[in-house]
């Protein structure tokens, strides 16, 4: 599945491998920030050295400064790569729908076809820009603040050994429980669609009949399921937060009660308790930015599993070696044509159909509803393949 989403990219690879570049440099940036700030307060404000105060501030400054430009550059190239790569998603689903028989669309449906062209690809997109971006971002801040974090201080280090495996299996847990209710939301939008889509085609209909109340009570049971399947899954998700803000409140509280601790003793400065602290929430923010793009995951990749199930499908309709391409005129010819919806042998709607119809003349085919009258002439132009017998047009 992710190999065939990878092809989509394809013009757009190079503002895909910019994205995470610049997503590192402004990491970087961001790590380096506190590094300057436990210097400035232990060799420039405690000591009162202003020209120090003053060197490190400027370089606080273009710390500053470059992070913000890394990160509108990262953010710019990101945005035209997820929408170039939806863009190819609606392109190449759409392509491949043109050469579906009937019976293809009849087997996802004109609203799920909708679907997977709309929300789906709209949730791919988000999800393909998060990992871009969000997602190289959090692991490069984590790591980058953990190796800051053990060459200040080793011990205080160990807090975060200890809480961030707590942190990833409560996330673990979270996703593996929301996934399959989002799962199942999505299959039900389709049937949400097509009982949109067959209320305003038929609406003529709907209102000479004045069945009005029974499509609202067909719609409202359906928007319903969803409401509830989505209030479900949010619920799950929801517990993302709580988990996180404890996680961030025990380290903080750790942190400045050890590192209080260290600086009575003289094992710690002012200065580097504060960019602990920055740390700190650097890594917990970097986690819960992880935890985003596992929701945004789990959400998208039912979608992504959807985009590509139309993506692979082909059309049943397989011409022979050597096919014969010119029509000559409008002779038709039946031989012992059978048809049968759904390829079974033993559940025609057509059996044993013989029928000539020179060209020029017209013919009438008469029968009740139902009676496949609409199926052969369908059969002619090919919107279906026969399932048994043959059809010739203009051979003779």
């Amino acid at each position: 599945m992710i190999k065939k989403l990878a092809k989509q990219i394809q013009e757009y690879k190079r503002d895909a491998i910019l994205s995470p570049v610049f997503v590192a440099l402004e990491s970087i940036m961001e790590v380096i920030i506190p590094f300057l700030m436990a210097y400035l307060i232990d060799d420039g404000i405690n000591k009162g050295d202003i020209n120090e105060i003053y060197k490190i501030g400027a370089l606080l400054v273009i710390s500053a400064l470059a992070s913000l430009v890394f990160g509108i550059l990262s953010g710019k190239f990101s945005a035209r790569a997820s929408s170039g790569f939806a863009k190819n998603l609606r392109k190449n689903m759409y392509y491949n729908v043109q050469d579906f028989s009937f019976s293809n669309i009849d087997k996802f449906s004109t609203a799920s076809i909708i679907t997977r062209h709309t929300t789906d690809v709209t949730n791919v997109q988000m999800a393909f820009q998060m990992l871009i971006r969000i997602a190289v971002k959090s692991p490069l801040l984590l790591i980058f603040s953990l190796i800051m974090v053990l060459t200040i201080n080793a011990k205080l280090a160990l807090i975060f050994l200890v809480m961030v495996p707590f942190l990833g299996i409560g996330l673990y847990l979270i996703a593996t429980k929301a996934h399959p209710i989002f799962e199942e939301t999505f299959r039900t939008y389709d049937d949400l669609n097509n009982t949109v889509q067959e209320n305003v085609r038929g609406i003529r209909v709907v209102k000479s009949y004045v069945t009005e109340d029974k499509e609202i009570n067909k719609f409202n049971t359906i928007s319903k399921k969803i409401f509830d399947n989505f209030s479900k899954a949010e619920k799950i998700v929801a517990l993302n937060s709580p988990l996180m803000q404890f996680t961030v409140d025990v380290v903080i509280i750790l942190i400045s009660l050890i590192g209080g601790m260290l600086i009575i003793n003289q094992d710690l400065t002012t200065g580097e308790l504060t960019s602990l602290i920055s740390y700190a929430m650097q890594i917990l923010m970097s986690l819960m930015m992880l935890s985003m793009v596992l929701v945004m995951i789990m959400i998208s990749r039912a979608s992504a599993e959807r985009i590509v199930e139309l993506l692979d499908e082909e059309s049943n309709l397989k011409n022979k070696e050597n096919p014969i391409e010119e029509v000559k005129n409008g002779d038709i010819t039946f031989k012992n044509v059978s048809f049968s919806y759904v390829g079974d042998k033993n559940k025609t709607c057509l059996k044993d159909i013989n029928l000539t119809i020179k060209s020029g003349e017209t013919i009438g085919i008469i029968g009740g509803t139902g009676s496949s009258k609409t199926t052969l002439v369908q059969l002619i132009p090919r919107l279906f393949d026969v399932t048994e017998g043959s059809i010739e047009v203009g051979r003779s």
